[in-house]
């Protein structure tokens, strides 16, 4: 998250330009506007997924199995290069995915001591019915002007 509600004005932005060479006040200003949209978004994304007794990371999970076109599993560890979380993270998220009856595992024909995921009828029931509402939000929150999205 960003956490920085009042961004810098352009005058503060020239002044710490004229102290650091090399400092771009334009291209910072920019990179400032998109940390706090995007954070802005974050927050009403994982309020709606709280509401649903989920996280953005179980939802990710879920999501990168459901996605892919040519099989219907994965692999921890290949779900773990699909997302910016740790592998420790992947697997606890996997674990209470599969607690609440979301996900499965079946062996790896090809490595028996691998675990393939799999979304459960019941996984692909609630991702289908929280997709129209991400959906929404994010085209609610596109359709803002920047200036009016906190």
């Amino acid at each position: 998250m960003f956490f920085l509600k009042e961004l810098p004005t352009r005058q503060m932005l020239e002044t710490y330009s004229e102290r650091y060479p090399g400092m771009n006040a334009e291209a910072v200003a920019e990179a400032l506007r998109l940390l706090r949209r995007g954070s802005l978004l974050m927050r009403e994304l994982d309020a709606y997924f709280t509401g649903h007794t989920l996280s953005q990371t179980r939802f990710l999970v879920m999501i990168v199995i459901d996605r892919e076109l040519e099989r219907k599993s994965l692999l921890a560890s290949e779900i773990a290069d699909r997302l910016d979380i740790s592998r420790p993270v992947v697997t606890e998220t996997v674990k209470a995915l599969s607690q609440a009856g979301l996900l499965s595992s079946i062996p790896d024909p090809e490595d028996g001591r691998a675990k393939r995921i799999t979304l459960t009828p019941n996984g692909q029931a609630v991702l289908a019915s929280l997709l129209p509402g991400y959906f929404a939000i994010i085209a609610d929150f596109m359709a803002r002007p920047a200036d009016r999205t906190g």
